[in-house]
């Protein structure tokens, strides 16, 4: 009886000095690196959920944002992978093609795509391309007839400005003259408007969140030509998606496969990302934080004004998303290390 009643007596304190420490993330600070500039879209997405994202982590931690811009975001996301401290306080947010790397074998690639531990994406991003409208390039079958391709401006072989034009070189024969290397989508715009080059291909929801765009539409700078999406976005109705492009021009079922796997990166969309061995308890309570965040009514009102689009992806549905374009057959990976000129 005494055992009894001593073991009971040591279990009430062991449960009241369990209950008495603090919560893991009171007083701490939580990175989010962002692999881009101040001010881009990616960077928008992370501080506002900097801004709300506290008050859904138990202890209130601070978040902050980090830019970490180059290559298209790998070298952030090999920062978060492999130097930065698995201990739940830093997150990655990545661009959502970086596993095009990794499946071509760029020596580059310090991660496994399957690997990071997923949070969620707050939104699907879809993509368009944009022709500065006093090019002759009006339309898609412009652009396939030409007798000079278009010159376009891209980050990185994993930005969207890059393999969204080689997909549809790829799918509907279209040629385009691709200039690589800018250090972010701004520096691509500012070379639209020097006329450096004369398109850029990116996401239909940063065209509609930020400065320049607002004021191209309004002065009709630039001309949107072509969008993916199973659907036509509302705010584009007269642009047609490249599904009914590959229809158009009856491109073979290998085509369609590959469009299936590059475009996966639209429902990656703006994804953040925890290190391979951070506490699965960790792992849980921003998992659980970023949902709560995401889907606050409040979140949505201020993401509103900020011209920011909510249209979240979960952490398990990213988790499947990324074994499957991991594990995707020779032959479609072959075509698109092809396709990325490697």
């Amino acid at each position: 009886m005494r055992r009894i009643l001593l073991g009971f007596f040591f279990s009430l304190i062991w449960s009241f000095t369990v209950e008495a420490q603090p919560p893991f993330y009171q007083g701490k600070t939580i990175s989010i690196i962002v692999g881009n500039k101040a001010g881009d879209v990616y960077d928008l997405y992370a501080r506002l959920l900097g801004q709300h994202m506290p008050k859904n982590i138990p202890g209130n931690p601070n978040i902050i944002a980090q830019n970490m811009p180059g290559a298209a975001s790998l070298i952030a996301a090999n920062y978060v992978y492999n130097v930065s401290k698995p201990d739940g306080l830093t997150v990655g947010a990545i661009y959502a093609a970086l596993y095009f790397d990794q499946l071509i074998g760029r020596k580059e690639v310090k991660f496994d795509w399957t690997k990071f531990n997923w949070i969620g994406s707050p939104v699907t991003s879809n993509l368009l391309l944009y022709m500065r409208a006093d090019t002759p390039y009006k339309t898609m079958d412009d652009v396939r007839n030409a007798s000079e391709p278009p010159k376009c401006g891209a980050t990185g072989t994993t930005s969207n400005a890059y393999y969204l034009p080689k997909l549809f070189e790829e799918v509907i024969g279209t040629k385009f003259n691709i200039v690589a290397g800018y250090g972010s989508g701004g520096d691509v715009d500012l070379a639209v408007e020097r006329g450096e080059v004369v398109c850029r291909a990116f996401t239909i929801t940063t065209f509609f969140a930020r400065e320049p765009f607002h004021t191209w539409r309004k002065k009709g700078f630039v001309r949107v030509i072509a969008q993916t999406g199973k659907k036509r976005d509302s705010r584009l109705p007269d642009v047609p998606t490249i599904y009914e492009l590959m229809d158009r021009y009856k491109s073979p079922d290998s085509a369609r496969r590959l469009v299936t796997l590059v475009l996966a990166a639209d429902y990656f969309g703006r994804p953040y990302v925890l290190p391979p061995g951070t506490p699965g308890d960790r792992v849980k309570t921003l998992r659980e934080a970023f949902t709560k965040t995401i889907n606050d009514p409040s979140v949505i009102e201020d993401a509103q004004k900020k011209r920011l689009e909510i249209d979240p992806t979960p952490s398990e549905e990213l988790e499947a998303l990324a074994r499957e374009v991991i594990s995707q057959p020779p032959e479609v990976v072959e075509r698109m290390r092809k396709m990325l000129g490697k």
